[in-house]
């Protein structure tokens, strides 16, 4: 009798056009603070202080995970000071559907919110095994010739995997990455964004760049050709810190970004998410700014979220 039922209700979902085709790729929001997180280390400040009275209010430093529940696979971007709590995150928040560890980690730059947390997989805690690790040249030679990196590269830990800018890495067929330079603090490596397209869905990923205008391709443009645009927003404006000079901050401010697109149509604003907030950057804690900018037509990125 049950056998009868589902396959009445089989053919009933075929006639009316029904399918259970797979889930669509997409990406998990891991962190969105800067590479001191929130609350920051020492601070506090008004910024801070609830931060540190209330748990809920903490974050972690900026991550995401690409995800393609097709494949039953993942991949990771940055590996934080806080690797430990996101792929705990990761898993609580897919319930535990996929590996602990990714099938590889994309890296922007050798500062250490972005890069640290390799340190995890070395023998002192998880003794990977050959996990796949993506980045630009200069940071690929920067791990492999410098401990204690070149130690997770000769025990195995980690596989470094050179991506070559503007050239896209096929990770399935539905899925594919492409790096490209942007200009940054760059002491140890170049500093990278990704552009990410998953089952057609464009993304792009830009946690760190100097001021925009020091770029050689237009943001506006580059947000024009995706659908969600993640990119730097460290401070939020030039009043922020007492005493700094911003215009030698190589960091756009969220106020320089918005008056960037004020001309820009409903639909091209709605693609920024805001990410990467130092813990001064009134975005995190103050909810009639958080409002403000919103009412202007831009998002915020939210820990947990799905994009």
């Amino acid at each position: 009798m049950l056998k009868y039922v589902v396959a009445v209700l089989l053919l009933i979902s075929s006639i009316c056009g029904y399918s259970q085709s797979p889930a669509e790729a997409f990406i998990k929001i891991l962190g969105v603070a800067q590479d001191g997180g929130y609350p920051h280390m020492g601070c506090q400040k008004r910024c801070c202080k609830s931060a540190w009275r209330h748990e809920v209010m903490r974050r972690n430093v900026v991550s995401l995970a690409l995800v393609d529940p097709e494949s039953k696979k993942w991949w990771l971007f940055e590996a934080t000071p806080d690797i430990r709590q996101q792929l705990h995150d990761f898993q609580k928040l897919t319930k535990g559907q996929y590996n602990f560890l990714p099938e590889g980690i994309f890296i922007t730059h050798a500062h250490i919110g972005h890069y640290t947390g390799l340190m995890e997989l070395g023998k002192e805690v998880m003794g990977a095994k050959n996990v796949p690790v993506y980045t630009l040249p200069k940071l690929a030679n920067f791990l492999e010739t410098n401990g204690p990196w070149s130690q997770l590269v000769n025990y195995r830990n980690i596989e470094i995997r050179r991506l070559t800018a503007d050239s896209a890495v096929n990770l399935t067929d539905q899925i594919s990455v492409t790096a490209f330079t942007v200009p940054h603090r760059d002491e140890f490596s170049e500093t990278a964004g990704f552009r990410i397209v998953a089952a057609g869905k464009k993304y792009l990923f830009i946690p760190d760049i100097n001021k925009w205008e020091k770029w050689d391709r237009s943001i506006v443009e580059e947000v024009k050709k995706v659908d969600i645009a993640m990119v730097d927003a460290t401070f939020f404006n030039d009043i922020e810190i007492p005493g700094i000079k911003f215009s030698s901050v190589p960091h756009p401010l969220v106020t320089e970004t918005m008056h960037l697109f004020e001309n820009s149509d409903a639909t091209t604003k709605s693609k920024i998410h805001f990410i990467h907030f130092n813990h001064t950057n009134s975005l995190l804690w103050d909810k009639n700014q958080r409002r403000n900018v919103q009412n202007m037509g831009f998002n915020i990125a939210r820990q947990g979220a799905t994009l």
